[in-house]
């Protein structure tokens, strides 16, 4: 399905709880001004473009996109996110969130997410829709990075650095009220997505961590009961990695069952895994490899039942790469995976986003050629 992108990339999808599907991206309107759009799906057709914000200061980056989703009334109010540069650093922006009461026609002035008023990185967001009146957000989180000007005196010949990225969280509702506020994760990795699922006991939160020992491995933090538990591993790859590999992990939750996938390079084997919980992310099963032996990563998942989850994925080949997709059971049965479309391995192709309705999968990705990038759109059923 063609979109109106002209020259644009970073797309990302929601399914609105009427099963309307929404489809944002940054259109790259010259060489100094981008804007935040979106487009509804009506029928086989997208429609019009409607414009959420513009600016010639943004922070525009193929890993770490803005997203749009609706809150839990049907599609009545949006809320939307995009990244704006704080100061000269080149990693120095803010989360700024902007919102919508009248089904996403007019958005009101923006807010920053975080409060913390340092000019550091913010960014990798997910926000997830929990209640008629919440989103909830999580993201990651620069402010600890940054070495105060008493800690440069100190440190003046060299010795010592700013913190950990660190992993955070919050809700906010349509009026830009905060509630909520917490840190998840005092040391995680500093440029892999972050993703979140509303199971049955709550928010979970999935992201790449990072041990004192460089170690970078997919964790899990949990609300339960009003309360965060400890991040635990979701499976012991044991990658240990000096630097991020920009490869984030993605959940989807039905209930209690929880599906995870991941890309991991351990023992320098690049591979892409999935484990399913049962117990809304408590404990997970053994993870079942479903790549064809060279992946780029780039994945995403979702849960069509409790029994099975259709994962995305980018796989490299001699000349480009390819978007395959296969489903996957949760007693370990794996189907014939299956070619989506082809795509460019270079980074402008960015990260193809999974969504379903009550019937339909829909994949979305940044198509390459030589001059422009547009964003694209694949349907089919399951």
């Amino acid at each position: 399905m063609d979109t109106l992108s002209k020259n644009g990339g970073e797309p990302n999808l929601f399914v609105s709880e009427r099963d309307e599907v929404f489809l944002s991206w940054v259109e790259y309107l010259n060489d100094t001004t981008d804007a935040l759009v979106y487009s509804k799906l009506e029928g086989e057709q997208w429609s019009d473009t409607v414009e959420i914000a513009r600016g010639s200061n943004w922070f525009v980056n193929w890993a770490d996109f803005p997203s749009l989703v609706g809150y839990k009334d049907g599609g009545l109010r949006f809320a939307a996110h995009y990244l704006q540069k704080s100061a000269e650093g080149t990693y120095d922006y803010d989360i700024h969130v902007i919102q919508s009461q009248d089904q996403g026609m007019i958005f009101s002035k923006p807010f920053i997410l975080h409060r913390d008023s340092i000019a550091a990185e913010h960014g990798f967001v997910t926000l997830l829709p929990i209640a008629n009146d919440r989103i909830f957000a999580t993201w990651l989180d620069g402010r600890n990075t940054k070495v105060s000007e008493s800690a440069k005196e100190e440190n003046k010949h060299g010795h010592g650095s700013g913190g950990a990225m660190t992993l955070r969280g919050a809700e906010f509702d349509i009026g830009g009220h905060y509630f909520e506020e917490a840190e998840l994760d005092n040391r995680i990795c500093d440029c892999c997505q972050t993703d979140a699922a509303l199971t049955s006991d709550g928010v979970i939160v999935v992201y790449r961590d990072r041990s004192e020992h460089e170690i970078r491995d997919i964790s899990i933090v949990r609300r339960v009961n009003k309360e965060w538990t400890k991040p635990h591993t979701v499976h012991a790859d044991n990658w240990e990695i000096s630097g991020c590999p920009v490869n984030g992990p993605s959940v989807d939750a039905i209930d209690s069952t929880v599906a995870v996938v991941w890309y991991t390079a351990a023992n320098g084997k690049p591979t892409i895994k999935i484990s399913f919980s049962e117990d809304s992310g408590a404990t997970f099963n053994s993870p079942i490899k479903v790549d064809n032996g060279n992946p780029l990563g780039r994945v995403d998942v979702v849960l069509i039942s409790k029994e099975k989850a259709v994962i995305t994925w980018v796989e490299n080949t001699e000349s480009m790469a390819e978007i395959r997709a296969v489903e996957v059971q949760i007693n370990g049965t794996m189907g014939e995976d299956y070619l989506l479309t082809e795509t460019s391995p270079a980074r402008n192709s960015g990260f193809p986003k999974l969504k379903k309705t009550d019937t339909n999968l829909y994949l979305a990705w940044t198509e390459v050629d030589s001059v422009l990038t547009r964003v694209k759109t694949l349907k089919w059923g399951f």
